[in-house]
């Protein structure tokens, strides 16, 4: 997500808190949210798949493929 979007998220944010949202930047917002926490559980979700344990015998265990990418 660019900076853009996530300064839009803000903006959102604070107008809301103090004067209120029209139904149109509550939409808005929703979908900017939503496209935020998809591009937070991918990213995350790449980051665990790069993780790989050595194991007390020597042999390496890589989470990514062990559970699923």
């Amino acid at each position: 997500m660019d900076n853009e979007r996530i300064r839009r998220i803000n903006a959102l944010y604070h107008k809301s808190k103090n004067e209120g949202l029209t139904e149109a930047e509550k939409n808005e917002q929703r979908i900017l949210r939503a496209e935020y926490i998809a591009d937070f559980r991918k990213n995350m979700r790449a980051q665990l798949n790069n993780i790989s344990i050595v194991e007390p015998d020597g042999t390496v265990t890589d989470l990514g493929e062990k559970h699923g990418k």
